[in-house]
Protein backbone atom coordinates (compact mmCIF):
# COMPACT_ATOMS: atom_id res chain seq x y z
CA UNK A 1 0.00 0.00 0.00
CA UNK A 2 1.09 3.64 -0.97
CA UNK A 3 1.35 6.54 1.31
CA UNK A 4 -1.55 8.03 2.13
CA UNK A 5 -2.70 11.34 0.45
CA UNK A 6 -5.09 14.07 2.05
CA UNK A 7 -7.22 16.22 -0.68
CA UNK A 8 -9.54 18.66 -0.12
CA UNK A 9 -12.35 20.28 -2.27
CA UNK A 10 -13.44 24.03 -2.03
CA UNK A 11 -17.51 25.02 -3.04
CA UNK A 12 -18.64 24.36 -5.11
CA UNK A 13 -16.73 21.06 -6.44
CA UNK A 14 -17.01 20.37 -2.70
CA UNK A 15 -20.94 20.25 -1.56
CA UNK A 16 -22.39 19.52 1.54
CA UNK A 17 -25.92 19.89 2.92
CA UNK A 18 -28.30 18.16 5.38
CA UNK A 19 -30.93 16.73 4.49
CA UNK A 20 -33.85 13.82 6.27
CA UNK A 21 -33.88 9.95 5.95
CA UNK A 22 -36.97 8.57 8.35
CA UNK A 23 -37.41 11.89 9.79
CA UNK A 24 -33.75 11.89 11.12
CA UNK A 25 -31.05 14.30 9.60
CA UNK A 26 -28.57 13.02 7.17
CA UNK A 27 -25.40 14.71 5.51
CA UNK A 28 -25.17 14.41 2.07
CA UNK A 29 -22.38 15.78 -0.40
CA UNK A 30 -20.14 14.95 -3.22
CA UNK A 31 -16.36 13.64 -2.18
CA UNK A 32 -15.31 13.83 -5.70
CA UNK A 33 -16.32 14.60 -9.23
CA UNK A 34 -14.23 12.67 -11.49
CA UNK A 35 -12.18 14.34 -14.23
CA UNK A 36 -12.35 17.79 -12.89
CA UNK A 37 -8.56 19.31 -12.16
CA UNK A 38 -7.97 20.55 -9.19
CA UNK A 39 -6.35 24.10 -8.55
CA UNK A 40 -2.31 24.12 -9.24
CA UNK A 41 -0.62 22.74 -6.23
CA UNK A 42 3.13 23.98 -5.38
CA UNK A 43 6.17 23.06 -4.07
CA UNK A 44 10.20 23.52 -4.18
CA UNK A 45 9.96 20.24 -6.97
CA UNK A 46 7.39 22.19 -9.18
CA UNK A 47 3.49 22.23 -10.06
CA UNK A 48 1.11 20.45 -10.92
CA UNK A 49 -2.62 19.51 -11.30
CA UNK A 50 -4.60 17.04 -9.97
CA UNK A 51 -7.32 14.67 -11.12
CA UNK A 52 -9.19 11.36 -10.39
CA UNK A 53 -10.18 8.72 -13.22
CA UNK A 54 -13.80 7.98 -13.46
CA UNK A 55 -13.94 4.34 -11.26
CA UNK A 56 -10.62 5.33 -9.69
CA UNK A 57 -12.41 3.54 -6.30
CA UNK A 58 -14.61 0.87 -8.20
CA UNK A 59 -11.92 -1.88 -7.29
CA UNK A 60 -11.77 -0.10 -3.45
CA UNK A 61 -15.11 -0.58 -2.75
CA UNK A 62 -16.25 -3.44 -4.18
CA UNK A 63 -13.78 -5.39 -1.94
CA UNK A 64 -15.48 -3.86 1.02
CA UNK A 65 -13.04 -0.96 1.76
CA UNK A 66 -13.89 -0.11 5.50
CA UNK A 67 -13.76 3.97 4.99
CA UNK A 68 -15.21 6.27 8.10
CA UNK A 69 -17.31 10.03 8.06
CA UNK A 70 -15.10 12.39 10.34
CA UNK A 71 -15.29 15.75 11.38
CA UNK A 72 -11.81 17.26 9.96
CA UNK A 73 -9.98 13.35 9.55
CA UNK A 74 -10.54 13.53 13.63
CA UNK A 75 -10.77 9.49 14.30
CA UNK A 76 -12.44 10.18 17.39
CA UNK A 77 -15.53 12.13 15.73
CA UNK A 78 -16.88 9.54 14.06
CA UNK A 79 -19.96 10.26 12.12
CA UNK A 80 -20.70 6.99 9.70
CA UNK A 81 -18.88 4.26 8.51
CA UNK A 82 -19.83 2.32 5.66
CA UNK A 83 -19.13 -1.37 7.33
CA UNK A 84 -21.85 -0.54 9.89
CA UNK A 85 -24.20 1.29 7.18
CA UNK A 86 -24.03 4.98 9.05
CA UNK A 87 -22.04 5.87 5.69
CA UNK A 88 -22.84 5.09 2.04
CA UNK A 89 -20.97 5.96 -0.30
CA UNK A 90 -21.89 6.08 -4.34
CA UNK A 91 -19.91 5.58 -6.97
CA UNK A 92 -21.53 7.12 -10.06
CA UNK A 93 -19.97 7.79 -13.67
CA UNK A 94 -19.06 11.12 -12.79
CA UNK A 95 -18.66 11.46 -9.14
CA UNK A 96 -18.42 9.77 -5.83
CA UNK A 97 -20.92 10.55 -3.49
CA UNK A 98 -22.24 10.23 0.47
CA UNK A 99 -24.41 9.85 2.79
CA UNK A 100 -23.83 10.10 6.29
CA UNK A 101 -26.55 8.78 9.31
CA UNK A 102 -24.51 10.88 12.26
CA UNK A 103 -24.89 9.29 15.71
CA UNK A 104 -27.48 11.22 18.15
CA UNK A 105 -24.74 12.52 20.86
CA UNK A 106 -24.40 15.75 21.76
CA UNK A 107 -21.18 16.42 20.00
CA UNK A 108 -22.61 15.03 16.86
CA UNK A 109 -25.50 17.29 17.05
CA UNK A 110 -23.84 20.43 17.55
CA UNK A 111 -21.78 19.60 14.26
CA UNK A 112 -24.76 19.23 12.70
CA UNK A 113 -26.01 23.00 13.79
CA UNK A 114 -22.79 24.09 12.51
CA UNK A 115 -23.06 21.88 8.73
CA UNK A 116 -26.76 23.46 8.72
CA UNK A 117 -25.91 27.13 8.93
CA UNK A 118 -22.58 26.49 6.46
CA UNK A 119 -19.94 27.06 9.56
CA UNK A 120 -18.57 23.97 8.06
CA UNK A 121 -18.90 23.67 4.27
CA UNK A 122 -15.41 21.84 2.82
CA UNK A 123 -15.30 18.23 2.18
CA UNK A 124 -11.78 16.37 2.37
CA UNK A 125 -10.63 12.82 1.40
CA UNK A 126 -7.52 10.91 2.60
CA UNK A 127 -6.92 7.62 0.06
CA UNK A 128 -3.69 5.94 -0.72
CA UNK A 129 -2.78 6.12 -4.41
CA UNK A 130 -2.31 2.85 -6.89
CA UNK A 131 -2.13 3.58 -10.18
CA UNK A 132 -1.76 7.32 -11.38
CA UNK A 133 -0.40 8.70 -15.20
CA UNK A 134 1.65 12.03 -15.77
CA UNK A 135 0.93 14.24 -18.86
CA UNK A 136 2.35 17.28 -19.69
CA UNK A 137 -0.18 19.93 -20.62
CA UNK A 138 1.25 21.77 -23.70
CA UNK A 139 -0.58 24.97 -23.30
CA UNK A 140 1.38 26.06 -19.75
CA UNK A 141 3.62 23.43 -19.11
CA UNK A 142 2.25 22.24 -16.04
CA UNK A 143 2.45 18.19 -15.23
CA UNK A 144 -1.07 16.69 -14.70
CA UNK A 145 -1.56 13.66 -12.88
CA UNK A 146 -4.28 11.60 -13.65
CA UNK A 147 -5.01 8.76 -10.34
CA UNK A 148 -6.44 5.80 -12.03
CA UNK A 149 -6.91 3.46 -9.28
CA UNK A 150 -6.93 4.52 -5.39
CA UNK A 151 -8.19 3.28 -2.25
CA UNK A 152 -10.11 5.63 0.14
CA UNK A 153 -9.38 5.69 3.58
CA UNK A 154 -12.12 8.67 5.02
CA UNK A 155 -14.41 11.47 3.91
CA UNK A 156 -14.56 14.45 6.38
CA UNK A 157 -16.07 17.14 7.20
CA UNK A 158 -14.00 19.87 7.38
CA UNK A 159 -13.83 23.60 8.50
CA UNK A 160 -10.98 24.65 6.65
CA UNK A 161 -10.46 22.70 3.03
CA UNK A 162 -7.24 24.70 2.42
CA UNK A 163 -4.39 22.13 2.93
CA UNK A 164 -2.94 19.61 0.73
CA UNK A 165 -0.84 16.36 1.41
CA UNK A 166 1.19 16.53 -1.73
CA UNK A 167 4.39 14.49 -0.63
CA UNK A 168 3.65 11.05 -1.92
CA UNK A 169 2.38 12.74 -5.29
CA UNK A 170 5.44 14.31 -5.59
CA UNK A 171 7.85 11.49 -5.01
CA UNK A 172 5.30 9.78 -7.78
CA UNK A 173 5.84 13.31 -10.12
CA UNK A 174 9.82 12.86 -9.39
CA UNK A 175 9.37 9.12 -11.01
CA UNK A 176 7.86 10.39 -13.81
CA UNK A 177 10.44 13.27 -14.59
CA UNK A 178 13.10 10.72 -14.11
CA UNK A 179 11.57 8.25 -16.54
CA UNK A 180 11.62 10.77 -19.03
CA UNK A 181 14.85 10.83 -21.90
CA UNK A 182 17.52 13.15 -21.14
CA UNK A 183 17.68 16.60 -22.84
CA UNK A 184 14.01 16.69 -22.93
CA UNK A 185 12.81 20.12 -21.59
CA UNK A 186 11.25 18.45 -18.91
CA UNK A 187 13.90 16.51 -17.55
CA UNK A 188 16.00 19.65 -18.17
CA UNK A 189 13.27 22.13 -15.82
CA UNK A 190 13.46 19.12 -13.55
CA UNK A 191 17.02 19.97 -13.14
CA UNK A 192 17.29 23.54 -13.21
CA UNK A 193 14.11 23.48 -10.40
CA UNK A 194 16.35 20.82 -7.94
CA UNK A 195 19.15 23.77 -8.32
CA UNK A 196 17.14 26.46 -7.60
CA UNK A 197 15.35 24.59 -4.23
CA UNK A 198 19.07 23.44 -3.36
CA UNK A 199 20.58 26.92 -3.39
CA UNK A 200 17.65 28.44 -1.01
CA UNK A 201 18.45 25.65 1.16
Amino acid sequence: MSDVETRCLVLPDAEVRMAERDGRPMIVGRAIRYGSLSRELRSDRGRFRERFAPGAFTRSLQSGADVRALINHDKNLVMGRNVAGTLRLFDDPDELRFEIDPPDTTWSRDYLVSIARGDMGGVSFRFYKRRDDWERDPADGVEIRTVTEAAIDDVSIVTYPAYEDTSAALRSLDEFRRSQPAGTPLRARAARLTRLAEADS
